[in-house]
């Protein structure tokens, strides 16, 4: 299992997260029992790190249940604080930070999180999203700070709210925080620009989400796929004709399987090629991705020719939030 140091400390965990947003019923309905036996089976091979929220529904919970359960090394434990906007507020566009957190929610939020998930400390506090106009205002930072001290939590990040990934750049190179997590994939590897390498050279922590794009970098998409109510996928794949997303699938085709087994160890060939990718998370709340998923940790990585190639002309930025909040 391939691991990197985390936020430049002296703490390992595994290039290959575990990304507990599908266990919130937000990627399809599973019973809770296959949920839980989701997380045990990717922790028992090898998957250190998990990362949840307080906004993916029954997730925290469900990750609490299963830790019980687990008898083996205790995991790095990353989640997020909930923001108080309502709806598509302080998402597609910026609120004020009074208004997504104002004083003394990080902490009321950090507790319900400490309580559901059955622990003392969360390795990772993040904020669930973020925006430059909050630098100007310190008492959020002051208010994790203080959680640090006591112990509560261990290190400090922001979630970026969608693919503009250049507003974290000055938090970067603030020396404020521990870790950035933001949207990287073969569409969008615009964070390689700046953002990543701005990490490294802070000692900031680059965590990816969205490395298979909800799920389509995978190549199960076709005409005919349907998801039930509910599913955060419904609308995803329909901001442009699916048979545009499809036919920039079909693209990739020409390196597999020489380069890669299949679509999904190529995504997350790439996104874990940049030495600054702390750690990739993906959904592995069924264990046969979670196996497909490890199974590409093992493989050789691309060649550099072929990662400029897919760096250079696979790029397709869309920002999702374009249609779904505006």
């Amino acid at each position: 299992m391939r691991t990197a140091i985390f936020a430049g400390g002296s703490e390992q965990v595994t290039r290959l997260g575990f990304g507990a947003m599908g266990l919130g019923g937000t990627l399809g309905t599973y019973t809770e029992e296959e949920l839980v036996s989701s997380l045990l089976h990717s922790l028992d091979q090898g998957i250190t790190f998990i990362d949840t929220a307080r906004a993916y529904g029954e997730s925290e919970r469900l990750v609490g249940k299963a830790l019980k359960q687990w008898s083996g090394v205790k995991p790095f434990l990353a989640s997020k604080v909930q923001s108080l906007g309502e709806g598509s507020v302080g998402w597609g566009t910026p609120i004020p930070v009074e208004s997504a957190y104002p004083a003394g929610w990080l902490r009321k939020s950090t507790e319900i999180s400490l309580r559901e998930l059955g622990v003392d400390t969360i390795d990772l506090m993040q904020l669930h999203q973020y925006w430059p106009q909050w630098s100007k205002q310190d008492y959020w930072l002051e208010e994790l700070l203080r959680l640090k001290e006591e112990g509560k939590i261990r290190y400090i990040g922001v979630s970026l709210p969608d693919q503009r990934h250049d507003i974290a750049l000055s938090l970067v190179n603030s020396g404020q925080i521990d870790s950035i997590q933001t949207v990287f994939n073969i569409f969008d590897p615009l964070p390689l620009d700046c953002l990543i390498p701005a990490c490294e050279e802070n000692n900031v922590a680059f965590i990816a989400r969205c490395v298979m794009d909800e799920g389509g970098l995978s190549g199960f998409l076709t005409e005919e796929t349907t998801f039930e109510e509910g599913d955060y996928r419904k609308s995803y794949f329909d901001y442009v004709p699916r048979s545009m997303y499809i036919e920039r699938i079909d693209k990739l085709r020409k390196f597999i399987p020489q380069y890669a087994d299949n679509f999904a160890e190529l995504a997350i060939k790439f996104v874990l090629k940049h030495p600054g990718v702390t750690t990739a998370l993906v959904s592995m709340h069924v264990p046969a991705y979670a196996d497909q998923n490890i199974a590409a940790l093992a493989k050789e990585p691309l060649p550099d020719d072929i990662f400029e190639e897919i760096f250079r002309y696979h790029r397709w930025v869309r920002n999702f939030y374009d249609t779904k909040f505006w």
